[in-house]
């Protein structure tokens, strides 16, 4: 096919997703269309990928519209009435995961949705001062920071930072000596939904099984990668991923395991990192949501850095 060809079967692609002000539902059938543009984006937000748009697109009310000048998208939301910040429970907001619309739509939105969230530095950074121009402010939102993780340190976990989970790690492989990490694969799909459904039971709560289930059963039709771990031929625990910021990072989109299993969790975390390719530099490991306690989980792994991430609201709204 010559290059001319691929770019109109593009640009025909595009069109199954309308111009703004027109928004469809975010489904599976547009794949093939959102994945390799987000794929491109440099910052790794974990969000901005396909999976982690479609997986959690009920949870959401995701829609998706596009700038019709040059296809960049724009992706409409609501915060779920069971949001851990109770100021935020039926908000409305929108997120540009590739580049800020003109003004005039950047306007509208705001006529719309109360807020412009998960900006990124590289969205934000050619059009700041244009904003701050036309009053709209823009602030960090450290509750969505992504944590990022050295893909060495994780997987050798050496020096004396690191000694408290090594030494979980030891403890799991002295009390475990049968345990088995295997690549996922559509074979494996039940040993792992068997952890997820042991990990509800054992929570009494759903969290994010429904996301997690739909991504094991269409593992096959979502660019996912991961491992299932057993201990003693049983299933123990896994995990789910995939590759962004083009290639630069590995983001845990989903960890799961049988609590009973001391050590677990630092073992899977640990082998996993070591199982990934040495071209991953970086572990994104999601943000906290403002949860005290992941927040001091996930500081425990002393990150190298964030992907950050900004937000604006309408200066009516802020008043």
């Amino acid at each position: 096919m010559s290059l001319l060809l691929k770019h109109a079967v593009k640009a025909d692609a595009l069109t199954e997703i309308p111009c703004y002000p027109d928004f469809i539902p975010l489904d599976i059938t547009l794949k093939n269309i959102l994945h390799p543009r987000l794929s491109l984006t440099v910052d790794g937000v974990s969000e901005f990928t396909f999976a982690g748009l479609f997986l959690f697109r009920k949870r959401y009310n995701y829609r998706i519209s596009r700038t019709c000048n040059d296809g960049n998208f724009i992706i409409s939301g609501e915060q779920p009435a069971s949001s851990e910040s109770e100021n935020k429970q039926g908000k409305r907001f929108f997120m540009t995961p590739c580049a800020a619309p003109e003004r005039e739509i950047l306007e509208s939105l705001f006529q719309t949705h109360d807020y412009w969230k998960n900006i990124s530095e590289s969205v934000l950074t050619p059009v700041g001062n244009e904003l701050a121009e036309h009053g709209i402010t823009i602030e960090e939102d450290r509750d969505n920071f992504d944590y990022l993780y050295n893909r060495s340190d994780l997987a050798e976990l050496s020096g004396k930072k690191f000694h408290k989970k090594k030494n979980h790690v030891n403890n799991f492989f002295s009390l475990y000596p049968d345990h088995e990490q295997r690549l996922l694969n559509s074979t494996l799909i039940p040993a792992a939904i068997e952890v997820l459904d042991r990990w509800r039971q054992d929570k009494n709560e759903d969290g994010d099984y429904k996301a997690a289930r739909e991504a094991l059963e269409l593992f096959d039709s979502i660019p996912l990668k991961g491992s299932v771990f057993f201990v003693n031929g049983k299933p123990a625990a896994f995990c789910l991923g995939e590759s962004i910021a083009r290639g630069r990072m590995f983001v845990i989109h989903i960890e799961k395991a049988i609590d009973e299993f001391k050590g677990i969790y630092q073992y899977v975390n640990m082998a996993f990192a070591a199982s990934l390719p040495r071209f991953f530099t970086l572990i994104n490991r999601e943000q906290d949501l403002g949860n005290e306690g992941l927040r001091q989980a996930k500081m425990t792994y002393r990150p190298c850095g964030y992907v950050k991430k900004y937000k604006s609201v309408p200066a009516k709204q802020a008043e």
